[in-house]
């Protein structure tokens, strides 16, 4: 494991001097309780290929700013390139890109790209800003932050796997960017002395996951700089639909998603936990060409969770995905 220890080297002095600090000392013992290998199955498979991956020097040049996050130096020869594909491939399913790395393009399943290009014109500039992302994945939002000019980015997923993407990204991108990954949840995440770290707090599709949405919206807020801005991304129902939907069962062959609020509900949602100033910004149709089986993620997507005779709608009969995005203020 120390691949991912050593990922935090470089964590600790930032945050001195910050409201931060007392993490340093918090979050070793935490990470070491979550980080067994004997809990992690996978390590053993993994292992190896993220050593292979590291024999291939960090990259002297990258882009944070375009659709896939890139890092290259120069063309690989095509044994090479083979070589770091077939590692790279040992860590699919790849959902939240793309990247592309010396030249191996990895098309993702999501085009999170298109939801950030969604997302970006309506925040508070992010630069210089403290920056906390809950259930990143594979931390791709984290590095469009960092290219947005962020003093820290933090990313949260209890994922060893999305945590693995992340260091391997981080590997070729340099460990200069101020971005970095906690395998844990919101609800591990301590909470220091003083509070309210961050300036900007994102949390993009995980409410629905969450049996509680008001504990979620509360605890994102605990982590919250004064006058700080929530981001809030999460599936919604059509105001037509109704209040609220809880699914019987499944959704969109999803077991656990608990609540899908309409965007009225949602709102008042947030502002019964005290914040001001909450607006939707951005409400989106997920189509399948945003959501979708590739190369790198070759299990069922989108579109089989769908009626096949009428997209929307999903294959329980629920209206398909649509996606809100709020705003709001602490």
């Amino acid at each position: 494991m120390k691949h991912f220890f050593d990922h935090y080297q470089s964590l600790w002095p930032k945050l001195y001097d910050t409201r931060l600090e007392e993490w340093s000392t918090v979050l070793p013992p935490i990470l070491e309780a979550e980080l067994v290998p004997e809990n992690n199955g996978n390590l053993t498979r993994w292992l190896p290929a993220l050593e292979a991956i590291q024999t291939f020097p960090a990259s002297t040049n990258y882009d944070l700013n375009t659709s896939a996050v890139k890092a290259f130096t120069a063309n690989l020869s095509d044994e090479q390139t083979a070589y770091l594909t077939e590692n790279l491939k040992v860590f699919m399913p790849w959902r939240k890109g793309p990247f592309e790395l010396e030249g191996v393009f990895i098309d993702t399943e999501w085009h999170s790209d298109w939801k950030w290009d969604r997302v970006l014109p309506h925040l508070a500039p992010l630069k210089n800003r403290k920056v906390l992302d809950v259930g990143c994945g594979s931390g791709y939002h984290l590095w469009r932050m960092v290219g947005e000019g962020v003093q820290l980015a933090v990313g949260v997923d209890p994922s060893i796997l999305s945590m693995s993407q992340f260091l391997i990204a981080k590997h070729f991108l340099g460990e200069q960017h101020p971005a970095f990954f906690l395998p844990l949840t919101l609800e591990q995440l301590p909470v220091t002395n003083k509070g309210d770290e961050f300036n900007t707090v994102f949390s993009m599709g995980v409410m629905y996951h969450r049996k509680s949405p008001i504990e979620h919206i509360l605890d994102l807020k605990k982590h919250l700089t004064l006058g700080g801005e929530l981001v809030l991304e999460t599936l919604v129902v059509p105001e037509d639909y109704g209040q609220l939907l809880v699914p019987k069962e499944r959704y969109a062959q999803m077991n656990n998603v608990w609540f899908l609020p309409s965007v009225p509900e949602l709102i008042r949602w947030v502002e019964k936990c005290g914040f001001k100033n909450v607006r939707c910004v951005d409400l989106d149709q997920t189509s399948i060409k945003e959501q979708r089986t590739t190369e790198w993620m070759a299990w069922n997507s989108l579109e089989s969770f769908l009626d096949p005779n009428d997209h929307s709608k999903t294959i329980e009969g629920y209206p398909a995905p649509l996606r809100a995005v709020i705003l709001a203020t602490k």
